[in-house]
């Protein structure tokens, strides 16, 4: 049964423990402590696989912090740094915003998967995730407002890499929670709403910023108490599993910088699901990046700028309506894959439709039936995801392996999507370019064996 409260009270000493299952490939084989051996065969409660179903506090909260990190994320790319680099240098504020938004996203392919691994080794009584969630928080608003005081571009790169390793030491420690915490059976649903938080970031921040508060400054400082505020109701009213000190693995750079890589070969599932994921991300990065442009120079919009806002309205709303109903369908039935082809061929559907009609009513449809289609994505493929981990122990770390899947088509979606409009059928090129990759993705998550 749902309750309203988190799963707990967890407690910060001599935790549960539950007997290990030889055959989980998700348990930690190694004894904790070496002076026992007897106690090898029990796996500590931050470690063992959830079975108590979460209830509405954990979940509502958990969206929230979610919330405050694409906030964090997406208000700054979508606004504010644009119009603070256009007040800078007017002639190359596309170039400077390209150096500010690059140097950015290398943080964040580093510091991911490093927040956690560093957060799977903590082993104070407040649990493994909140302290880097709040820490997290801290330090991505202190970036923000660094961002915000800068008079330069190479102070505004310096500020927003600080952002960038702020709040993606918070994405760790949100991201884990729902591997750590929720049983397999309600992981879709919880998933759905906290992608719905992903989707929603995008559009708050940006109301928000420009509704709100006047100014620049005035909007980061507003991102800035966003990220801590929203972050607070799950790092102070939701318990997390204690690592006892006994099962931490111990700190040593080799093992941190091997972390970064997960071997498909020892780990199929795991490499298929990354495959999946970046081949999705990188359709939607290569098929939005140019949006603006599509409608000026295909559509004819009258007003471009305005019909992003709309097409990104229709976008978030359509993935609204489908993510939470998609979770209902995945963990009533316990299929993951399925609904993730399905995700994929609707999203390829909306690429056709933008490559072979260039009109302002075929270009909103396929707004709403590109986000249709990804708030499926967004809630079963996270389910997904969690199912094939290699160790509870690494939940963290490689969860920030798999967002390198979300980052990294964030850079190469550039140098493909521009020589594609150039010289390989112009905007139709690019959107058929779209819908093929995102049907090898559906292709491609045929090959995980151990999700239904």
């Amino acid at each position: 049964m749902i309750s309203g409260d988190c799963p707990g009270p967890v407690p910060s000493r001599n935790p549960a423990e539950v007997p290990l299952d030889p055959l989980d490939p998700l348990a930690p084989q190694a004894p904790f402590t070496p002076s026992a051996p007897h106690a090898s065969r029990a796996v500590p409660a931050a470690l063992a696989e959830p079975r108590v179903r979460v209830g509405t506090r954990f979940t509502g909260s958990l969206s929230l912090a979610n919330l405050a990190v694409f906030m964090g994320f997406f208000t700054p790319i979508q606004i504010l740094l644009p119009e603070q680099l256009a007040r800078l240098d007017a002639a190359h504020k596309a170039a400077d915003l390209s150096w500010v938004t690059g140097a950015g996203a290398l943080v964040a392919l580093l510091a991911n998967p490093l927040a956690g691994a560093l957060s799977d080794r903590t082993a104070g009584r407040f649990g493994r995730r909140r302290p880097w969630i709040l820490g997290g928080a801290l330090a991505g608003a202190l970036g923000l407002l660094l961002t915000a005081a800068a008079h330069s571009v190479p102070g505004l790169v310096l500020g927003w890499v600080v952002a960038q390793a702020g709040l993606n030491a918070m994405l760790a420690g949100v991201t884990a929670p729902v591997a750590d915490q929720v049983p397999t059976e309600q992981r879709a649903v919880v998933s759905g709403w906290t992608g719905i938080s992903q989707s929603l970031g995008l559009v708050v921040g940006a109301l928000l910023a420009t509704l709100l508060v006047q100014g620049i400054a005035s909007g980061y400082a507003l991102t800035a108490a966003l990220t801590v505020v929203l972050a607070l109701p799950f790092v102070l009213g939701c318990p997390d599993p204690v690592l006892p000190r006994s099962a931490r693995r111990p700190l040593r750079a080799r093992a941190l910088a091997a972390g970064y890589w997960v071997s498909p070969r020892r780990y199929p599932d795991f490499g298929w699901a990354w495959a999946t994921r970046f081949l999705i991300n990188l359709g939607n990065a290569i098929g939005t990046l140019y949006l603006l442009f599509y409608l000026t120079d295909a559509v004819h919009y009258p007003s471009p700028d305005d019909g992003v806002l709309i097409l990104t309205a229709v976008y978030t709303l359509a993935a609204l309506l489908t993510a939470i109903p998609s979770g209902v369908v995945s963990d009533r039935t316990g299929r993951r894959r399925a609904l993730v082809v399905v995700s994929c061929v609707v999203m390829a559907l909306a690429a056709a439709l933008l490559a072979a009609v260039h009109t302002w009513p075929a270009t909103v449809l396929a707004a709403g039936v590109l986000g249709a289609g990804y708030g499926i994505y967004l809630a079963v493929d996270q389910a997904l995801v969690t199912q094939v981990l290699p160790a509870a122990a690494d939940r963290a770390k490689d969860l920030g392996v798999i967002n390198i899947a979300n980052s990294g088509p964030q850079v190469l979606a550039p140098a493909l999507a521009a020589p594609i409009v150039a010289h390989l059928g112009g905007y139709g090129g690019l959107y058929t370019a779209t819908a093929l990759v995102t049907l090898l993705a559906g292709l491609l998550v045929h090959r995980i064996r151990g999700v239904a």
